[in-house]
C-alpha cells in the first residue's frame, strides 16, 4: 500500500485539516468483543507503521460516540493508553467499546483496537459532569508569536540531510493537517537550539476543522487534542540526546500514553494557535518520558500529556 502523504482530496492545492477528520471519521459495525463496535481507516505517513496519535484519537471519537454530552452534561476527563502492536497504513482498525460504569457524575469505557485480528491497542477513558470547585493551573510560558516564526514546509525548503527523503518532508511540511512551529528551533534535520529537556511549539489546523460525523464540536476538538498530541511529544527526548528525526538509525514507538483534558475548548480555540509546552521526564534503559501541557494563545491551560516511548540509536 501507499504511504505517500495525502490531503484526502487531490484538488486541494494547500495543505487542510482533513486528514485529522478522516482519522476520526467512524462507521458503526457488529461488534464482536464487546458492546458497540466502530471502524477508521489510519491515515498516510511516511514510516512502516501507522501514527499512534492517529489511534489514540480514533479510539477517543468512538468511547465519546457512547457518552453524548449533551444528554449528559459529561465530557472526556482522561484517557489512559497502551500501544501493543503497530497499525498498518491506510488500513481497517476495529475500535470495540466497553461501557464499564455510567454513574451521577462518572462514566467510564474500555476500548480496544483490532487489526489483522490481533489486538493494537487498548485504553481506559474517563468521563466527568463536573461541579464547582477552586481552581488553579500553572502559568503559559514565555513563547514569541506564532507569526515570527518559520513554519515546518518553510524550514525544510530545500534542505536536505540524514534519512529525510522528500516523501518526508512533504509530510512533515503538510501532510500532518496541523501547522507546527518551534519555538526553539525544530529537530527535524539537526537538533536546533541548546541540548536541553524541554521545548515549546505553536500548533494551528491549516484551516478550520472540519464537523466530523457522531461528535459534537467540542467533542471533535477534544479529539483534535488527542491526535496532534502524539507528533512532537517525544521530541524533548531527541533534544536532549542530541538526536534529531533524520538520525540514520533512529526507530523511536509510543508505548503508552495518558491525557487530562482539562477544560472543554470555547468555540474556534482548536481553529487558533496553541502553545504546546513540552518537557523530557526521564531516560533511561531505552525508553523516554515526555510531557506536554496544550495552552490556548490567551493562557488557558486545556490539557495535560506524558507518554514514554521506546527510543533506539543505531
Amino acid at each position: 500500500m501507499s504511504t505517500t502523504p495525502s490531503r484526502s482530496d487531490p484538488t486541494e492545492s494547500a495543505p487542510t485539516s482533513s486528514i485529522f477528520t478522516a482519522a476520526v471519521t467512524l462507521s458503526e459495525t457488529e461488534p464482536e468483543h464487546f458492546d458497540i463496535a466502530y471502524l477508521a481507516t489510519t491515515q498516510p505517513c511516511p514510516w512502516p507503521k501507522a501514527y499512534g496519535g492517529d489511534l489514540v484519537a480514533a479510539a477517543a471519537a468512538a468511547v465519546m460516540r457512547t457518552v453524548p454530552d449533551g444528554a449528559t452534561g459529561k465530557s472526556l476527563q482522561s484517557m489512559h493508553s497502551y500501544f501493543m502492536r503497530p497499525a498498518d497504513i491506510g488500513a481497517e482498525v476495529r475500535y470495540e467499546v466497553e461501557l464499564l460504569r455510567d454513574g451521577r457524575g462518572y462514566s467510564t469505557r474500555q476500548v480496544r483496537a483490532f487489526q489483522n485480528g490481533k489486538p493494537i491497542y487498548v485504553a481506559l477513558a474517563s468521563f466527568a459532569a463536573g461541579e464547582p470547585g477552586a481552581t488553579f493551573a500553572p502559568g503559559v510560558p514565555d513563547a514569541p508569536e506564532p507569526e515570527t516564526l518559520p513554519s515546518s514546509a518553510e524550514y525544510l525548503s530545500g534542505r536536505q540531510g540524514g534519512t529525510m527523503t522528500e516523501e518526508s518532508k512533504a509530510y512533515w511540511g503538510g501532510g500532518r493537517s496541523f501547522d507546527m512551529r518551534h519555538v526553539d528551533g525544530p529537530v527535524y534535520l539537526e537538533v536546533e537550539g541548546e541540548r536541553v529537556p524541554h521545548q515549546a511549539l505553536w500548533i494551528r489546523p491549516y484551516d478550520a476543522l472540519r464537523p466530523v460525523p457522531g461528535l459534537t464540536r467540542p467533542q471533535r476538538d477534544l479529539a483534535a487534542l488527542a491526535y496532534v498530541c502524539d507528533y512532537t511529544i517525544l521530541e524533548p527526548i531527541l533534544r536532549v540526546l542530541d538526536l534529531p528525526w533524520a538520525q540514520p538509525g533512529l526507530v523511536t514507538a509510543s508505548l503508552d500514553h495518558a491525557m487530562w483534558f482539562h477544560r472543554i475548548p470555547e468555540e474556534g480555540d482548536t481553529d487558533g494557535w496553541l502553545l504546546y509546552a513540552q518537557e523530557a521526564g526521564h531516560i533511561d534503559a531505552g525508553r523516554g518520558l515526555g510531557h506536554g501541557r496544550f495552552f490556548t494563545r490567551d493562557g488557558l491551560h486545556l490539557a495535560t500529556v506524558a507518554q514514554e516511548g521506546m527510543v533506539r540509536a543505531a
